[in-house]
């Protein structure tokens, strides 16, 4: 399985330009504003983080570059920063980026079987995107909401206490453009212990 955020090659797609969108710019303005005039640079991961959800969840090596010229940071110090956290995807995604947690509480209460609903409803492969640009599935260590096992992470948005029905309803639902419900799909508040057992 490749997650396509632990990669250290940049997708490089010919005659790509990456400016900042008129909201982004300003943003910009704004994040780096945050730091002292000698630590601007500091704004790194930020601005990674704005550019990649301008370029549709991914990092181009233009949107790179661009983040190395507001800087005025040489490319490859950029670029040690993006391939450093996995959260910063380095090749084009699915729509919804489908992160299933396969840590040891997840595994217990069947992430396994979410895998295999995942591949289902998505028909690719972990690490692969679907034909429909619609899904990227990978499986991930901890995303720590252990309490609420099973869970998966989809773009910024956790889902908790899965089942495969849940699972499958939700990426059905995804599939069809339809609204989801994020947050436990038990209606658990936060972590507290399940409704009628005890703790």
């Amino acid at each position: 399985m490749k997650h396509p955020g632990m990669t250290n090659k940049v997708y490089n797609i010919p005659n790509d330009i990456f400016e900042w969108s008129e909201d982004n710019f300003k943003r910009v303005s704004k994040i780096i504003q945050k730091y002292p005039t000698s630590r601007q640079q500091s704004a790194v991961i930020p601005l990674l983080d704005l550019a990649q959800r301008q370029n549709s969840g991914w990092l181009s090596k233009t949107s790179i570059e661009k983040v190395a010229e507001t800087l005025s940071m040489s490319y490859i110090r950029v670029l040690e920063v993006a391939t450093f956290y996995s959260m910063f995807i380095l090749e084009p995604i699915g729509e919804n980026f489908v992160q299933i947690c396969r840590t040891t509480p997840c595994w217990l209460r069947g992430s396994d079987k979410l895998v295999k609903v995942a591949r289902e409803i998505s028909n690719a492969k972990l690490g692969e995107t679907s034909k429909d640009k619609k899904f990227t599935v990978v499986e991930v260590e901890c995303l720590g909401a252990c309490c609420n096992a099973p869970m998966v992470q989809i773009n910024d948005d956790y889902y908790e206490d899965l089942d495969e029905s849940t699972f499958k309803k939700i990426l059905t639902d995804l599939k069809n453009n339809k609204s989801i419900s994020k947050g436990s799909q038990i209606g658990r508040q936060a972590s507290h212990h399940e409704r009628g057992k005890d703790a």
